[in-house]
Parts: structure tokens; sequence; C-alpha cells
């Protein structure tokens, strides 16, 4: 693909302000598509921020008109293309978080894990993850070559944002290892003809990963010094931090990186940017934009600037229905969508569901019943009620369809999970006592005050899998953790509906990474499909 004017530059028409949740400052004119080409395009300074903002709208936008009408991606549902909305049902609608309702082609598979590598959402997320690696290789590959020959301010400017683009592009490349393992791999580097990427293993992807964020750090913000939902050096080391609590199921057995974790969450930690902030419950609603205390790394959303049937709004709506008040209790007068709710497996994880403890329960039971009988009836199932278009003074989003709440990508809580889950799997640099206190932070949080404690005699491995879900349940989390904790395909643990058993029922090991989609493999002669596919 020739530059192709800068992927039709960069298929931009950058609806003016696309993304001023994320900025203050991305209240821009359109770019107009018919008088812009590679060469001119960055002749206008703000230009270089303007596909910036592309770059990050990609994990939550599907094209270039709003809801719907100028996809990015070819589907039926525009909305389904979003990045956010497939990688959460990846992540959560293939564990015993989320079972879906509506019988679809795809999440039917995802939940009782047997899809196969003609699976629409597969392809639609393996599609999306990809054209926002091709996006930052782009931007990075023709700002690369124009950075050197600016005068500051803008300079400095624009290397921040060429290190935020690599943050982004090894962000995505990160999902792609998680998901799949084995992809293709393309970086600014590669020829812009037609060509067939090659395969890159998955450890040597993790290794380039690796030493890209390592590259980047000098250049990045520091924490929490950023615009708002910008990428800084806090959310760097969160994602090292990740890619080496996993490194074992990325690099193989024997290959654990636990002692690196617990150096990156203590860079987090220690740069005292931030702290828990007192409501857990306020995380999660129309106004969380305020609580940068906890949140490392968000992806933005806004009524007015995010419009689409993806991301938050997707998890929104796809969990209110039966007895619930759309607009009194969630924002939105546009209706709930009968979809998600979690597996009774999963509701049964907390000492008491209804929340009189563990206010991190929030889960709705007027006419619901515990049980699922039937994945297909909505009122099988607690609700959950974690999601909000709603703010902490009660106040709705401004608009009943597409919401404001944005989504906890990075939060500091899983920074405190990850060190303990590290400490506790023998990794050096830390200690139980810390780990035990910070298990316990969440805990005393969570309860409104010591009740809920532990001991440490009850600080386990297991015990630490479970906190992770009362914690970090539907943000996007449980499929890694399972996999992590061999609990996802053949291990033991069993939820409802897994394996298309009431019961559950124990499923092959390859189904822990992806299918690469049928389509690809049958466009790039260069891919080997994954073992057991």
């Amino acid at each position: 693909m020739k530059n192709y004017r800068i992927f039709q530059i960069m298929s931009l028409i950058l609806m003016g302000s696309v993304l001023n949740a994320c900025f203050g400052d991305l209240d821009t004119e359109p770019l107009d598509n018919e008088s812009i080409t590679s060469a001119s395009i960055f002749d206008d300074e703000a230009a270089y921020k303007q596909f910036l903002a592309k770059l990050y709208g990609g994990l939550t936008l599907t094209g270039q008109r709003g809801e719907y009408g100028q996809p990015e991606i070819s589907a039926t549902d525009e909305g389904t293309t979003s990045f956010m909305r497939t990688y959460w049902s990846a992540q959560e609608v293939t564990t015993d978080e989320a079972i879906n309702a509506w019988g679809d082609p795809g999440l039917v598979e995802f939940h009782s894990q047997t899809w196969s590598d003609n699976n629409l959402y597969i392809k639609l997320m393996y599609q999306r993850i990809f054209i926002n690696i091709a996006y930052c290789n782009e931007y990075i590959r023709e700002v690369g070559q124009r950075v050197d020959g600016l005068s500051n301010p803008l300079r400095a400017e624009v290397t921040t944002y060429l290190a935020e683009a690599r943050y982004l592009r090894a962000l995505y490349y990160y999902f792609a290892m998680d998901l799949w393992g084995n992809v293709p791999f393309v970086t600014e580097n590669d020829d812009t003809g037609a060509y067939l990427p090659k395969q890159i293993a998955r450890g040597d992807l993790f290794l380039y990963i690796e030493s890209e964020l390592e590259a980047i750090l000098p250049a990045l913000v520091d924490a929490r010094q950023n615009e708002y939902a910008r990428a800084d050096k806090a959310a760097a080391w969160m994602l090292l931090a990740k890619m080496y609590l996993n490194a074992e199921v990325y690099l193989g057995e024997g290959n654990d990186r636990f002692s690196d974790c617990i150096v990156q969450c203590n860079n987090i930690i220690s740069s005292g940017a931030y702290t828990l902030h007192s409501q857990y419950s306020h995380l999660f609603l129309a106004d969380n934009d305020r609580l940068r205390n906890e949140i490392i790394f968000p992806i933005a959303e806004d009524g007015d600037n995010t419009r689409n049937y993806g991301g938050v709004t997707y998890i929104i709506h796809a969990a209110v229905g039966g007895t619930q008040d759309p607009d009194k209790d969630f924002g939105i007068g546009s209706g709930g969508w009968f979809g998600n709710r979690p597996t009774t497996t999963f509701v049964e994880t907390f000492e008491d569901p209804t929340g009189d403890t563990d206010h991190r329960a929030m889960f709705y039971t007027d006419g619901q019943t515990l049980e699922i009988e039937n994945p297909t009836v909505f009122t099988e199932g607690y609700l959950c009620e974690k999601f909000k278009n709603i703010t902490s003074a009660g106040i709705k989003g401004k608009n009943d369809i597409f919401v404001d709440t944005d989504f906890p990508l990075f939060r500091l809580a899983e920074v405190y999970l990850m060190y303990a889950e590290a400490v506790k799997r023998g990794g050096a640099g830390g200690n139980e006592a810390t780990a035990l206190d910070y298990i316990n932070a969440l805990r005393t949080r969570a309860y409104g005050n010591t009740s809920g404690n532990i001991s440490m005699a009850d600080f386990t491995l297991d015990f630490i899998l479970d906190e992770r879900g009362r914690e970090l349940y539907w943000e996007g989390h449980r499929r890694t953790d399972l996999i992590r904790f061999g609990r996802y395909s053949d291990g033991d643990y069993m939820w409802d509906w897994k394996g298309n058993v009431k019961d559950g029922k124990t499923m092959p090991s390859h189904l822990d990474i992806f299918p690469i989609p049928s389509a690809d493999l049958g466009l790039n002669t260069n891919l080997k499909q994954n073992k057991d596919y």
C-alpha cells in the first residue's frame, strides 16, 4: 500500500474536535481532504497533533463520521469494529465475568470457547488492531523524517508526539501478542509499497515491545504531567509491568520476569503521582476524567465528540435491561440493550453479592435469577451496574446514547495487585508485608473499614486471582489473568456455559490464543496458523 496519500491522509478528515474528551486543546478544524498531500500536510503545525489524536481515537472510534456512515472497517454493525468493543468482548465474554444474551454468532462461540478462524469478532478485532498499527507506522514514518528540521519549541513537542505514537504502536502490538501470539509484523522501517508482511514469533515480539518502551521512556512526559488521556512514563511502566507479569505465558515456562515487574510497579508507586481514590464506584462514572490520582491511562469517551456504538457506550448499554431504569439509573434515556451480565460462578466469588459488605459487588438482582439456565434469557443472572453515564453528583451525561464515561485501561489498583502477585511468585525487590498492605488498602476501600482485611495466612495466589476479579471485573483483564493462572481453558476452573455446558467443561489448551483469521491466511502466504486450529 504505497503511502496512499498518508493512508488517505490517515483516513483522517479528523472530525474537528474528534478527541476533545481526550485533550483540552484539540478543538481543531477538520483537515480538507481535497487540498492536502503527503508533502504539504505538515505545513500546518497543528497537523502534528491532529494526526496524533487520530492514533488515540483508534482506541474507541469506528470511522470518520461519528456513530456511523464512514467506517474504516466493513461490518454490518459498524459498532462492532470499535477496538474497545471487540477487545472487551474478547477479554470478558470468553471468561466467567460476562455472558451475552443476544445469541449472536461470534459472541456465542466466545463464551462457549468454541470459536474458529472464521469467527467474525476475532476477524474484526484483528483488523482493528492492525489498521491501528498501520496508522501509527505512517505517523512515525512521516513525522520522524521531519522532526529534525523543526525549530523549538515545536521540535520538542513533536519529539514527545513521536514517543507517544511509538507507545501506542507498542500497546497495539502488546494486544496482538497477548491475543494471537505470532502475528504479522511491520514498522516504519519497512517498505511502503504492497508486500506481504513477515510473521514474528511471540517471544521476539515481546522483546521488540520491551525495547521500544525502554527507548521512548526518556522522551515521554513525567507521570501524570501530560494532558489527560495521553501516554506518559507511568503508562509505559504499566505496560512493561503487565508484560513482565505474563512473561512465562509469552516466552515460555521458566522465563519469568517477576522481579522486573516489581521494578516497574515501584516506579509508578514511588513517583508519588498516584493514590487510591476514596470511592470505588466513582471510577466508572461519567466524570471519572477527574480521577487522575488513580487512573493512569484511560480510553477517553465523550457524548459529543466520540460518538460510536462501541467503547463504553457498548459496555453500559449492553449491560442494561430487565426491570432497570436506563434513564434514571444509568443516564441512557435511549434504553438498554439486554446483552451482557456476569456468570453465576463469578458473582459467587464475592462474599455477599448484594454489596452489603464488599461494595465492589455492584449487582442488580430485582427480577433476576442467580442461576443462568438459558444463556439467551437476559433475566437469568444478576446484572452488572459498575459503569454508568451519570456523574458522581448524580447528573446525567450530555447525551442519552453516547456516554461521557472513560474506560480506565490502567489504574493504580492493578499496580498494587501486580506487585502483590509478583512478590508472591518469588520476584525480588519487594516484600510480602508491603504486598499485604497494598491488598488491604484495596479491601479497606471496598468494605469502608478494615473488616474485610486479610492476614498473611490468607495471602495466597488463589486469593490474588479472586481479588483481581473482584477489583478489576469488566475492565478487560480477566482472560489474560485466567491464562496466567492456568484456569482458562484446560484448567480445573469451571464457570456456567464454558464449553457450552451448563456447569462448564474443560477445553483444549490451544484456545489460550486466538486463531489468525482465515481471510488473512488466504491473503498472506507468510503466515502460519496457530497450533491446533
